[in-house]
């Protein structure tokens, strides 16, 4: 169906036709020229090519600085570490010529050692000494809980009884924690009396080193740490440590590592975050110690430099906007006095509006009441046809009426039944036919539902059969076995197949033999539903104005061209569409495209 062109009448239709052109006042893009938009293209990236420059070079500068002062504290950590062990290993060889411990040991008298080696412990500095017999039972100790604890397999006692000369051991516990001891022995004229075992603190450089931001750890000449600010790490090697502390998935650290542009590559990852690595070697037994210094204080302070440098150059955009602002605000006035014009261009578009308005609801209400015409037409041109079906069944009901009468009046009341059932059969036909008559008459609604577009053919067929039997025209009908279900209208689905149905009569007057083609057929794959309608006239000669209101090929009298434009429309609301074309052997075709109704699955109970 034809529809009139609607007039956007939208809210954001008026506020355009309210502001003239982008605005009363002019945007700030519209009032800069080409070479001022040039100029802030070229400032732009001088902006962002000076800010890289200065991150680069700061960042290498800060960061070489960042690096040095890591090395440093790396040199006196090491220094630190030596001056303790030093003096530590003095103990041992002191110790293991006391005149005292050598006759403790051999008498084996060992009331005063205890204190004797808790003076000694405390002018020394030593985390605790230990006392052990041949045997390697402890004797006498700083720590008297250790007092009779058998120390024969600790490695300390056993590699102290095999040299002469004082022996270092590092002795990792199951907590993770290493002890470090100093043992040598105590020999008397007949041979080794018992082991000096002193105990070196080495754990308190730990507690100092907590106190910065570096992570800090020592490893012996195996590479296993036995110092670190992580508690996690002692008795791993380092790749294991930082595997430990790594981000929990690569794809975090690969989003952590872009983050940081410092242009640096960074020597590993810590927890996910880029860190520098500094090594220093401990000159005792392969030793070396490292630190992890994250780039955080090198940001911090690039950061800082690059938020002035994009202060700055933010400052002297802002001037360049407002200049430009005022370049705007100054032609506002010029809009402003041409506003009052276009307001009342403004009223008259509103007023036209309107008026269009009122005219499109006029045409739809003639739409409307053309369509119930041309069916009534069609009714009308029916109920001539009806009317002779009609006479036929009431004319066969006198004369069983008759016979009945007869058959009564010779004792046959058997046959006589038998008459009043074809009576019965003609008078359910002819109540069809009035029912088919009056519902299509009444107009058609809103009232979707699903039905099978075959039993819509079957009763469009069935209002026509009076016409395609005056005219003799061969009906060739082809459906599936299988339901065609469509959610549509039925009442106006068959106005739309008795209006195609009318038309194919019509082509087909001056034909010898009339046929007209029907075809129901349902597309699998799309889910669509297609009823053609094929005649053996003509053709059509203009299809570009078959569907347009009041175009018709008919002669005068004979229709007022509406019948294609109102089923082209029913077929449009109901979500399809109506199409035509001329067959190669000659004829016109019409083909209804409609969407099949799928009915939801019915959930099985559980």
């Amino acid at each position: 169906m034809a529809k009139a062109s609607r007039p956007d009448t939208s809210p954001a239709a008026a506020s355009r036709a309210r502001r003239p052109g982008a605005g009363a006042i002019p945007n700030l893009r519209s009032g800069l020229s080409w070479p001022a938009r040039v100029a802030l293209v070229l400032f732009v990236l001088m902006a962002v090519a000076v800010v890289w420059v200065t991150n680069h070079l700061l960042t290498e500068r800060f960061t070489e600085t960042t690096r040095s002062r890591a090395e440093v504290r790396l040199a006196l950590y090491s220094g630190n570490i030596m001056a303790e062990v030093q003096r530590a290993a003095l103990v041992p060889a002191f110790l293991s010529r006391d005149p005292a411990l050598l006759a403790a040991l051999g008498s084996r008298d060992f009331s005063l050692t205890s204190q004797f080696l808790i003076d000694h412990r405390t002018e020394t500095g030593a985390a605790s000494l230990m006392l052990l017999d041949g045997q390697g039972i402890v004797v006498a100790a700083t720590t008297r809980e250790r007092l009779g604890a058998d120390h024969r397999a600790e490695p300390y006692f056993v590699a102290a009884l095999r040299s002469p000369d004082t022996v270092f051991s590092a002795y990792a516990r199951d907590t993770g924690a290493t002890q470090f001891f100093y043992s040598r022995r105590a020999a008397g004229p007949d041979g080794a009396l018992g082991v000096i075992v002193v105990e070196v603190d080495l754990r308190r450089f730990e507690q100092s080193w907590a106190g910065i931001s570096d992570a800090v750890m020592v490893t012996n000449g195996e590479g296993t740490i036995l110092l670190a600010t992580e508690p996690r790490w002692r008795g791993r090697s380092e790749a294991e440590a930082l595997a430990t502390e790594s981000a929990p998935s690569a794809i975090l650290r690969a989003i952590m590592a872009t983050s940081d542009w410092s242009l640096v590559p960074p020597d590993a990852y810590l927890a996910g975050q880029a860190v520098m690595r500094n090594e220093v070697r401990v000159p005792f037994q392969g030793w070396r110690i490292v630190s992890y210094t994250t780039y955080a204080s090198v940001r911090e302070r690039v950061n800082a430099v690059l938020a002035v440098e994009i202060m700055g150059f933010a400052i002297l955009l802002a001037a360049a906007f407002y200049l430009a602002s005022r370049r705007a605000w100054t032609k506002a006035g010029k809009f402003q006095r041409e506003s009052v014009e276009l307001r009342a261009l403004n009223a008259a578009l509103q007023r036209e509006i309107a008026e269009r308005q009122k005219a499109e609801r006029s045409l739809q209400v003639a739409e409307q009441t053309l369509a119930q015409s041309s069916k009534l037409a069609a009714l009308g041109e029916m109920s001539a046809a009806v009317s002779h079906e009609l006479n036929q069944p009431l004319a066969a009901m006198k004369t069983y009426l008759a016979g009945a009468r007869l058959l009564l009046t010779r004792k046959r009341p058997d046959e006589a039944l038998s008459s009043f059932q074809r009576i019965d059969d003609l008078i359910d036909r002819m109540g069809a036919i009035t029912r088919q008559l009056k519902s299509f008459a009444r107009k058609g609604g809103d009232a979707f539902e699903p039905f099978d577009l075959r039993d819509a053919l079957s009763s469009a067929l069935a209002m026509m059969e009076p016409q395609l039997k005056r005219r003799e025209a061969q009906i060739l009908r082809s459906v599936p076995r299988e339901p065609v279900m469509v959610n549509a209208d039925r009442i106006r689905m068959e106005q739309v197949i008795i209006n195609l149905l009318r038309n194919a009569i019509d082509a087909t007057r001056g034909v010898a033999n009339p046929t007209i083609d029907i075809i129901v057929a349902a597309a699998a794959g799309d889910g669509r539903a297609i009823l053609t309608v094929r005649d053996n006239g003509p053709g059509v000669s203009d299809l570009d104005k078959l569907f347009e209101p009041f175009y018709t090929t008919k002669a005068p009298g004979d229709g007022v061209g509406l019948g294609l434009a109102i089923s082209s429309g029913i077929v449009q609301d109901f979500g399809g569409r109506l199409t035509a074309r001329n067959a190669p052997s000659g004829g016109a075709v019409f083909d209804v495209d409609l969407p099949r109704f799928a009915e939801a699955p019915v959930q099985a109970a559980e």
